[in-house]
């Protein structure tokens, strides 16, 4: 089995001195040696990479990751510290986080606490000092796998061996691996889901007035950034849990309906997918982004599939066909909609039920379907992640072609299928 070599360290490092052993070991084998970051002791999941180069808060804080190991590729973290204004929800929800070259304290007029401390308090197991960037070209090669950090108590005897790990402590960690759940076949939306339905008022210059809008929002994992787009923009948001029935969402009176991000697998949404269908019966204006774009994808009868290793960064760029613009947006996703991308296709539900639909953006590194929009109905969703905290901003003029969308279908002043991407 490879063992792959630690990565140097930055010299004068007090943290680095005192740290303890750590060891990342994948499913298939593949062995790093590291030192512990954050809280000590053993965590598993499936690990992925983000390629971000900022907004290492808003990627812990993102519930897309529950169940994930997250690697950084970017080799400093930690140099801005954590503040309490980025969070996207009310926890840390990365199951483990690889970082290569931790900060040694955080820099930043904005920071509040020092991130390791933060990692710590939350009980979240990480790693550093490995090579990054070794590990992510094994797993570009490979594909997203279940891994296991290991630390502290929960190191194996023999594992910190200055030879190397012994074949023992290896097996032991494997086995801790190799017993925890793939990601295929996860419903997890509803681990992260809020439990109790809250509203988000119009805010900024729209706050005290009437709405322009309200949208129910059904919450599989949403980001605080995306209710306060809506807000922003003059709409009154209903976020409600993921255990909502039609028969709520229709109590409200929504002028549109949109289904969030969230983690899992969206093979697994099975209730989210009847939800949505009877919302599309309705006529109701529909927006979905990320594990709602998928969950549109189904309800449609198109089916979805597991990535190699998935888009998780802020620096990916999708075509909008409709314009011909290249957007850079944030992604954070293993599983993408099968759909035919090379002309509008009828959708498969029910004998084409809910009429044409046609891929309105591609991902342009892979040609991955990255939004949808049907033809004969007021709906659309995208792959990725227009609210983006840390940014880029390209896809944030969704939210206003949502809200355009939903005044136009109440008030009769346009057809739905005229509407344009911006």
């Amino acid at each position: 089995m490879p063992i792959a070599s630690a990565a140097r360290t930055a010299p004068g490092s007090r943290r680095s001195q005192t740290r303890g052993k750590a060891l990342l070991v994948l499913e298939d084998g593949y062995v790093l040696r590291g030192a512990a970051y954050g809280a000590a002791g053993r965590a598993v999941g499936e690990i992925v990479f983000n390629t971000g180069m900022t907004g290492y808060q808003e990627t812990l804080t993102d519930p897309s990751y529950h169940h994930q190991i997250v690697v950084m590729t970017a080799p400093h973290i930690g140099n801005t510290g954590v503040n309490d204004e980025d969070r996207e929800s009310g926890r840390i929800w990365v199951a483990g986080y690889v970082v290569r070259d931790p900060a040694r304290r955080a820099s930043s007029w904005r920071s509040r606490r020092e991130l390791e401390d933060e990692l710590a308090d939350a009980g979240v197991v990480g790693v550093c000092e490995v090579d990054t960037r070794a590990l992510t070209r094994h797993l570009r090669e490979r594909g997203a796998m279940r891994a296991g950090i290991f630390s502290g108590a929960a190191l194996p005897a023999g594992a910190d061996d200055p030879a190397g790990p012994s074949a023992a402590a290896v097996d032991i960690c494997l086995d801790a691996v190799r017993v925890s759940p793939p990601m295929a076949g996860q419903a997890l939306a509803g681990e992260v889901s809020t439990r109790e339905h809250y509203v988000v008022e119009p805010s900024g210059r729209f706050e005290g007035r009437e709405p322009v809008a309200r949208v129910a929002a059904i919450d599989l994992g949403i980001k605080a950034r995306t209710p306060w787009q809506l807000a922003e923009r003059g709409v009154r948001v209903h976020v409600l849990p993921q255990t909502t029935s039609l028969a709520q969402v229709l109590a409200l009176g929504p002028d549109g309906v949109f289904f969030s991000n969230g983690p899992g697998d969206p093979g697994a949404a099975t209730g989210e997918v009847e939800l949505l269908r009877g919302v599309l019966d309705a006529g109701i204006p529909f927006f979905g982004i990320c594990l709602g774009n998928q969950i549109f994808g189904r309800a449609l009868g198109y089916g979805t599939y597991k990535l190699g290793y998935g888009h998780r960064g802020v620096n990916q760029p999708v075509l909008d066909r409709a314009t011909g613009r290249v957007e850079i947006t944030a992604h954070n996703h293993g599983f993408a909609v099968d759909a035919p991308i090379d002309a509008p296709s009828t959708a498969p539900y029910d004998s084409g039920r809910y009429g044409p639909i046609e891929v309105s953006h591609v991902g342009l590194n892979d040609d991955v379907v990255e939004g949808l929009r049907a033809l004969n109905m007021p709906a659309f969703s995208v792959q990725f992640h227009p609210e983006a905290a840390a940014g880029p901003h390209d896809g944030e003029h969704l939210f206003d072609r949502f809200i355009e969308l939903m005044v136009s279908h109440r008030d009769g002043t346009a057809p739905e299928t005229t509407q344009e991407a911006h």
